[in-house]
Protein backbone atom coordinates (compact mmCIF):
# COMPACT_ATOMS: atom_id res chain seq x y z
CA UNK A 1 0.00 0.00 0.00
CA UNK A 2 1.29 3.22 -1.05
CA UNK A 3 2.72 5.44 1.97
CA UNK A 4 2.60 9.52 1.60
CA UNK A 5 4.50 12.15 3.53
CA UNK A 6 2.67 14.23 6.22
CA UNK A 7 2.66 17.82 5.34
CA UNK A 8 3.51 19.65 2.54
CA UNK A 9 7.00 19.53 0.35
CA UNK A 10 8.55 22.60 -1.20
CA UNK A 11 10.24 22.11 -3.68
CA UNK A 12 12.95 25.11 -5.65
CA UNK A 13 13.75 24.88 -9.76
CA UNK A 14 15.70 26.80 -11.41
CA UNK A 15 15.22 28.69 -14.89
CA UNK A 16 17.04 27.70 -18.46
CA UNK A 17 18.51 29.04 -21.06
CA UNK A 18 18.99 26.17 -23.97
CA UNK A 19 20.77 25.73 -27.62
CA UNK A 20 23.41 28.90 -26.09
CA UNK A 21 23.92 29.31 -30.21
CA UNK A 22 24.70 26.51 -32.08
CA UNK A 23 23.77 23.74 -29.55
CA UNK A 24 20.53 23.70 -31.16
CA UNK A 25 18.27 20.68 -28.87
CA UNK A 26 21.37 20.11 -26.77
CA UNK A 27 22.97 22.40 -25.01
CA UNK A 28 21.39 23.97 -21.36
CA UNK A 29 22.08 26.23 -18.37
CA UNK A 30 20.80 26.47 -15.02
CA UNK A 31 20.26 30.00 -14.40
CA UNK A 32 19.97 31.46 -10.73
CA UNK A 33 16.62 32.43 -11.07
CA UNK A 34 14.04 30.22 -8.99
CA UNK A 35 10.31 28.83 -9.17
CA UNK A 36 9.42 27.81 -5.91
CA UNK A 37 6.57 24.99 -5.62
CA UNK A 38 4.90 23.18 -2.54
CA UNK A 39 2.43 20.21 -2.58
CA UNK A 40 0.41 18.75 -0.18
CA UNK A 41 -1.55 15.21 -0.68
CA UNK A 42 -5.18 15.64 0.64
CA UNK A 43 -8.14 13.36 1.06
CA UNK A 44 -9.66 14.48 -2.05
CA UNK A 45 -10.09 16.92 -5.03
CA UNK A 46 -7.52 19.32 -6.08
CA UNK A 47 -6.51 22.68 -5.26
CA UNK A 48 -4.07 24.61 -7.37
CA UNK A 49 -2.83 28.46 -6.00
CA UNK A 50 -0.22 30.31 -8.77
CA UNK A 51 1.21 33.54 -7.87
CA UNK A 52 3.70 35.57 -9.87
CA UNK A 53 4.62 35.21 -13.87
CA UNK A 54 1.64 33.76 -15.66
CA UNK A 55 -0.78 33.81 -12.42
CA UNK A 56 -3.35 35.35 -14.81
CA UNK A 57 -3.29 33.07 -17.88
CA UNK A 58 -1.98 29.09 -16.31
CA UNK A 59 -5.56 26.99 -15.59
CA UNK A 60 -6.22 25.94 -11.72
CA UNK A 61 -7.29 22.29 -12.91
CA UNK A 62 -5.97 19.30 -14.25
CA UNK A 63 -4.42 20.94 -16.77
CA UNK A 64 -2.34 22.60 -15.25
CA UNK A 65 1.25 21.67 -16.96
CA UNK A 66 2.39 20.99 -13.15
CA UNK A 67 -0.25 19.04 -12.30
CA UNK A 68 -0.17 17.02 -15.55
CA UNK A 69 3.29 15.91 -14.89
CA UNK A 70 2.69 15.33 -11.01
CA UNK A 71 0.07 12.69 -12.41
CA UNK A 72 2.52 11.49 -15.17
CA UNK A 73 5.17 10.73 -12.33
CA UNK A 74 2.57 9.21 -9.85
CA UNK A 75 1.29 6.69 -12.33
CA UNK A 76 4.70 5.75 -12.90
CA UNK A 77 5.12 5.04 -9.31
CA UNK A 78 1.80 3.24 -9.07
CA UNK A 79 0.70 6.08 -6.56
CA UNK A 80 -2.36 8.37 -7.12
CA UNK A 81 -2.88 10.33 -3.93
CA UNK A 82 -6.54 11.11 -3.12
CA UNK A 83 -5.92 14.82 -3.65
CA UNK A 84 -3.42 17.40 -3.99
CA UNK A 85 -2.83 20.93 -3.26
CA UNK A 86 -0.47 22.56 -4.75
CA UNK A 87 1.13 26.15 -4.52
CA UNK A 88 3.49 27.97 -7.34
CA UNK A 89 5.28 30.86 -6.63
CA UNK A 90 6.21 32.07 -10.16
CA UNK A 91 9.35 33.68 -10.66
CA UNK A 92 10.64 32.80 -14.38
CA UNK A 93 9.18 34.77 -16.86
CA UNK A 94 7.09 32.68 -19.16
CA UNK A 95 6.78 32.39 -22.81
CA UNK A 96 10.61 34.00 -22.67
CA UNK A 97 12.93 31.46 -24.01
CA UNK A 98 14.21 30.63 -20.04
CA UNK A 99 12.44 27.10 -19.87
CA UNK A 100 9.17 27.85 -17.72
CA UNK A 101 7.82 24.69 -18.99
CA UNK A 102 10.44 22.78 -18.50
CA UNK A 103 10.45 24.16 -15.11
CA UNK A 104 6.94 23.18 -14.14
CA UNK A 105 7.59 19.45 -15.56
CA UNK A 106 10.53 19.31 -13.13
CA UNK A 107 9.09 20.67 -10.46
CA UNK A 108 6.00 18.59 -10.87
CA UNK A 109 8.30 15.37 -11.18
CA UNK A 110 10.13 16.36 -8.07
CA UNK A 111 7.49 17.62 -6.28
CA UNK A 112 5.23 13.92 -6.99
CA UNK A 113 8.50 11.75 -5.50
CA UNK A 114 9.01 13.46 -2.65
CA UNK A 115 5.28 13.36 -1.72
CA UNK A 116 5.58 9.34 -2.07
CA UNK A 117 7.58 7.58 0.98
CA UNK A 118 10.69 5.66 -0.53
CA UNK A 119 9.50 8.13 -3.59
CA UNK A 120 13.45 7.58 -5.02
CA UNK A 121 13.86 4.45 -4.88
CA UNK A 122 10.80 3.86 -6.87
CA UNK A 123 12.31 6.26 -9.30
CA UNK A 124 16.07 7.02 -9.00
CA UNK A 125 17.32 10.14 -10.76
CA UNK A 126 17.96 8.88 -14.30
CA UNK A 127 14.31 7.54 -14.53
CA UNK A 128 12.54 10.92 -13.11
CA UNK A 129 15.00 13.11 -15.30
CA UNK A 130 14.04 10.85 -18.29
CA UNK A 131 10.27 11.13 -17.82
CA UNK A 132 10.54 14.92 -17.60
CA UNK A 133 12.13 14.69 -21.06
CA UNK A 134 9.61 12.59 -22.19
CA UNK A 135 6.47 15.13 -21.31
CA UNK A 136 8.73 18.08 -22.82
CA UNK A 137 9.67 16.59 -25.80
CA UNK A 138 13.04 17.19 -25.77
CA UNK A 139 15.86 17.19 -23.31
CA UNK A 140 18.07 20.22 -23.37
CA UNK A 141 16.11 22.63 -20.75
CA UNK A 142 14.59 19.71 -18.58
CA UNK A 143 17.94 18.40 -18.32
CA UNK A 144 19.88 21.67 -16.56
CA UNK A 145 16.53 22.11 -14.72
CA UNK A 146 16.72 18.95 -13.16
CA UNK A 147 20.72 18.39 -12.49
CA UNK A 148 21.67 22.16 -12.69
CA UNK A 149 24.69 23.47 -13.98
CA UNK A 150 25.26 22.54 -17.70
CA UNK A 151 24.16 19.74 -19.57
CA UNK A 152 24.29 18.51 -22.89
CA UNK A 153 21.44 16.31 -23.76
CA UNK A 154 19.59 14.45 -26.42
CA UNK A 155 17.93 11.29 -27.29
CA UNK A 156 19.31 7.57 -28.34
CA UNK A 157 16.73 4.92 -27.27
CA UNK A 158 16.17 7.11 -24.44
CA UNK A 159 16.84 10.33 -22.95
CA UNK A 160 20.69 10.86 -21.93
CA UNK A 161 22.00 14.02 -20.13
CA UNK A 162 26.06 14.31 -19.69
CA UNK A 163 27.10 17.47 -17.01
CA UNK A 164 30.09 19.78 -17.89
CA UNK A 165 31.84 21.92 -15.99
CA UNK A 166 31.39 25.57 -16.16
CA UNK A 167 34.27 28.02 -15.16
CA UNK A 168 33.89 30.02 -12.26
CA UNK A 169 34.32 33.30 -14.29
CA UNK A 170 31.04 32.52 -16.49
CA UNK A 171 28.13 34.75 -15.31
CA UNK A 172 25.09 36.38 -17.51
CA UNK A 173 22.60 39.07 -18.57
CA UNK A 174 19.72 38.53 -19.65
CA UNK A 175 17.69 40.79 -21.36
CA UNK A 176 13.41 39.63 -21.21
CA UNK A 177 11.37 41.79 -23.49
CA UNK A 178 7.89 42.53 -22.92
CA UNK A 179 5.92 40.23 -25.26
CA UNK A 180 6.43 36.68 -25.73
CA UNK A 181 6.75 34.44 -28.38
CA UNK A 182 5.65 31.00 -28.29
CA UNK A 183 7.79 27.98 -28.82
CA UNK A 184 5.54 26.64 -31.50
CA UNK A 185 5.99 30.26 -33.39
CA UNK A 186 9.59 29.68 -33.56
CA UNK A 187 10.19 26.03 -34.28
CA UNK A 188 7.45 26.52 -36.87
CA UNK A 189 9.59 29.03 -38.81
CA UNK A 190 13.33 26.47 -39.10
CA UNK A 191 13.44 24.89 -42.29
CA UNK A 192 13.39 21.15 -42.67
CA UNK A 193 16.72 21.34 -44.36
CA UNK A 194 19.95 23.25 -44.21
CA UNK A 195 23.07 23.69 -46.06
CA UNK A 196 25.44 21.38 -45.11
CA UNK A 197 28.15 23.58 -44.54
CA UNK A 198 26.27 25.49 -42.21
CA UNK A 199 25.57 22.51 -39.91
CA UNK A 200 29.24 21.68 -39.92
CA UNK A 201 30.18 25.28 -38.83
CA UNK A 202 27.31 25.05 -36.09
CA UNK A 203 28.81 21.51 -35.00
CA UNK A 204 32.59 23.49 -34.91
CA UNK A 205 31.14 26.20 -32.59
CA UNK A 206 28.82 23.81 -30.29
CA UNK A 207 32.43 21.97 -29.83
CA UNK A 208 34.17 24.65 -28.95
CA UNK A 209 31.29 26.20 -26.98
CA UNK A 210 31.57 23.44 -24.32
CA UNK A 211 35.47 23.91 -23.89
CA UNK A 212 34.92 27.84 -23.71
CA UNK A 213 32.35 27.63 -20.70
CA UNK A 214 34.51 24.79 -19.43
CA UNK A 215 37.93 26.96 -18.92
CA UNK A 216 38.03 29.43 -21.54
CA UNK A 217 35.78 32.21 -21.52
CA UNK A 218 37.59 34.59 -24.28
CA UNK A 219 36.42 32.22 -26.55
CA UNK A 220 32.93 32.37 -25.68
CA UNK A 221 32.16 35.07 -28.59
CA UNK A 222 33.06 32.52 -31.20
CA UNK A 223 32.14 29.53 -29.55
CA UNK A 224 28.20 31.25 -29.65
CA UNK A 225 28.01 31.88 -33.12
CA UNK A 226 25.22 30.10 -34.31
CA UNK A 227 24.20 28.78 -37.87
CA UNK A 228 21.25 26.64 -37.72
CA UNK A 229 18.41 28.49 -36.28
CA UNK A 230 18.61 32.26 -34.95
CA UNK A 231 18.61 34.03 -37.90
CA UNK A 232 15.20 31.99 -39.01
CA UNK A 233 13.60 33.33 -36.14
CA UNK A 234 14.30 36.44 -36.89
CA UNK A 235 10.90 37.77 -38.42
CA UNK A 236 8.97 36.12 -34.94
CA UNK A 237 11.38 38.83 -32.62
CA UNK A 238 13.29 41.34 -34.61
CA UNK A 239 13.94 43.66 -31.54
CA UNK A 240 15.81 40.62 -29.95
CA UNK A 241 18.02 39.59 -32.79
CA UNK A 242 18.77 43.28 -33.70
CA UNK A 243 20.58 43.53 -29.87
CA UNK A 244 22.00 40.37 -30.40
CA UNK A 245 23.57 41.50 -33.58
CA UNK A 246 24.16 44.94 -31.56
CA UNK A 247 26.06 43.21 -28.65
CA UNK A 248 27.99 40.72 -30.51
CA UNK A 249 29.10 43.84 -32.76
CA UNK A 250 30.81 44.83 -29.35
CA UNK A 251 32.53 41.76 -29.14
CA UNK A 252 29.97 40.05 -26.56
CA UNK A 253 28.71 36.36 -26.66
CA UNK A 254 25.22 37.00 -27.05
CA UNK A 255 22.52 34.68 -28.20
CA UNK A 256 18.66 34.41 -28.62
CA UNK A 257 17.97 32.30 -25.06
CA UNK A 258 16.22 29.16 -25.75
CA UNK A 259 12.79 29.83 -28.65
CA UNK A 260 13.80 33.31 -27.74
CA UNK A 261 12.39 36.38 -27.28
CA UNK A 262 14.67 37.01 -24.45
CA UNK A 263 18.37 37.40 -25.23
CA UNK A 264 21.34 36.07 -23.33
CA UNK A 265 24.82 37.77 -23.05
CA UNK A 266 27.35 36.21 -21.16
CA UNK A 267 29.69 38.31 -19.03
CA UNK A 268 31.50 38.52 -15.88
CA UNK A 269 31.39 40.06 -12.78
CA UNK A 270 33.02 43.02 -13.81
CA UNK A 271 31.49 43.43 -17.14
CA UNK A 272 28.28 42.85 -15.94
CA UNK A 273 27.15 46.25 -14.72
CA UNK A 274 27.79 47.88 -17.97
CA UNK A 275 26.10 45.30 -20.06
CA UNK A 276 22.80 45.63 -18.10
CA UNK A 277 22.94 48.97 -18.57
CA UNK A 278 22.44 48.32 -22.49
CA UNK A 279 18.89 46.78 -21.60
CA UNK A 280 15.69 48.19 -24.19
CA UNK A 281 13.43 50.59 -23.04
CA UNK A 282 10.63 48.72 -21.60
CA UNK A 283 12.57 45.07 -21.19
CA UNK A 284 13.99 44.00 -17.75
CA UNK A 285 17.66 42.96 -17.32
CA UNK A 286 19.00 40.28 -15.10
CA UNK A 287 22.31 38.92 -14.03
CA UNK A 288 22.61 35.83 -13.44
CA UNK A 289 24.90 32.89 -12.20
CA UNK A 290 25.35 29.03 -13.21
CA UNK A 291 22.89 27.74 -11.02
CA UNK A 292 25.10 24.35 -10.17
CA UNK A 293 22.03 22.62 -8.18
CA UNK A 294 18.74 22.34 -10.33
CA UNK A 295 16.07 20.87 -8.95
CA UNK A 296 16.21 21.21 -5.46
CA UNK A 297 13.86 19.65 -2.36
CA UNK A 298 13.75 22.24 0.11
Amino acid sequence: MTRYVEGPVRVSVPATSANLGPGFDSLGLALTMRDELEAEVTGSGLVVEVTGSGADAVPRDESHLVVRSMRAAFDAMGAQPPGLRLSCANVIPHARGLGSSSAAIVAGVVLARALVAGGTLLMDDDAAFALTARIEGHPDNVAPAFYGGFQISGREDDFYSVGSPVDPRVEAVVFVPPTPVSTEVARGLLPADVPHADAAADAGRTALLVAALASQPEHLWRGTRDYLHQDYRRPAMPESLALVDALRADGVAATVSGAGPTVLAFTDASGAPALTARCPAGWAAHHLHVDRDGARVL
